[in-house]
């Protein structure tokens, strides 16, 4: 059953709300701990991810990590960190959590959360799994800030006391709630990494951030140069130089993989579409990641429940 509780938070001693699902199976299940996209909490953008955990009986907690990005509290803070912490430790007392397979999801703003608590909390993952996330929050920043996506570079300017083109402690704090400056230690963790290659066209998230994530925990001759990276952004389109073999997934909803490339503990893949996240698909790839195993980076089978999400902001 889908509920709404509360958990006890330690940095404030407060208790914060949450969206919890139970496994029906006895035996420790797996936990995914799903977060929410930029502008939304706990209250909406659940429903993709109890499906998933509905159809493989894993327990799910989907907390509010202090909701929308738009106050310091939030936007990758220390109480957010904090927070998914708790929401974990909450989950592992409530219910029989098979300590092996604790995941991490999101997309778009949940994907920035993703990707930051990766680097700074990788004791806690098996696997990570991020979609059209953010990894650098001034660089998104200055993105948003001359299009039609100014509004999110006003919540970071909420959230980071500032402007980070213009203060020296807004860029500070913009910095320290950036995964880029923590992903490097998410290096012994499989970490997947996925967005549509409309995204920053369509969407608000260039596929820029995609591909800098990536090449933080790549090896140096798999990593991305970035001249390839602009020509992606600017054209929507894999560069000639770029391998461009893999083709298929099936777990992608027929979906046509552009470009795919994996290296050590993380994999990208860039798709047929714009800001998109789904489902079926991230939870096809954490399914198969065991704590002390090697990575299964195996393409997955097709999607039967048709979970597609084109997430909201």
């Amino acid at each position: 059953m889908i509920s709404e509780v509360t958990y006890f938070c330690k940095i404030d001693r407060s208790m914060q709300p949450a969206i919890f699902y139970r496994a029906k199976a006895d035996e420790p299940r797996p936990l995914l701990v799903a977060l929410h996209t930029w502008s939304y909490d706990h209250s909406g953008g659940y429903e993709e991810y109890a499906g998933v955990c509905k159809t493989n009986d894993w327990h799910m907690i989907f907390p509010k990590f202090r909701g929308p990005n738009n106050t310091p509290e939030a936007c990758g803070s220390d109480f957010v960190v904090s927070d998914i912490e708790d929401a974990v430790a909450y989950m592992k007392k409530t219910v029989n959590v098979d300590p092996n397979r604790v995941y991490l999801v999101g997309g778009s703003g949940g994907g920035h959360c993703s990707l930051l608590l990766a680097g700074r909390r990788p004791d806690l993952w098996t696997a990570v799994s991020a979609w059209c996330a953010i990894s650098d929050i001034a660089a998104w920043h200055r993105q948003c800030k001359t299009t039609r996506f100014v509004r999110y570079a006003e919540h970071i300017e909420q959230a980071c006391s500032g402007d980070p083109q213009k203060s020296a402690a807004a860029a500070r704090e913009c910095l320290l709630r950036s995964p880029v400056s923590w992903l490097a230690n998410a290096a012994g963790i499989p970490v997947d990494i996925s967005t549509g290659i409309h995204d920053g066209h369509t969407g608000s998230v260039p596929v820029s951030h995609t591909f800098n994530a990536f090449n933080i925990l790549a090896a140096e001759k798999d990593r991305i140069a970035a001249e390839d990276i602009d020509f992606v952004v600017q054209n929507e389109l894999i560069p000639p130089a770029l391998d461009k073999k893999y083709r298929q997934d099936s777990s992608f909803d027929g979906r046509k993989i552009h470009f795919r490339r994996q290296s050590a503990n993380a994999r990208i893949t860039i798709f047929e579409g714009g800001h998109n996240l789904l489902p079926f698909a991230a939870a096809q790839w954490l399914a198969k990641q065991v704590k002390g195993k090697n990575a299964d980076w195996s393409a997955g089978k097709p999607n039967r429940i048709k979970l597609d999400s084109e997430l909201r902001k």
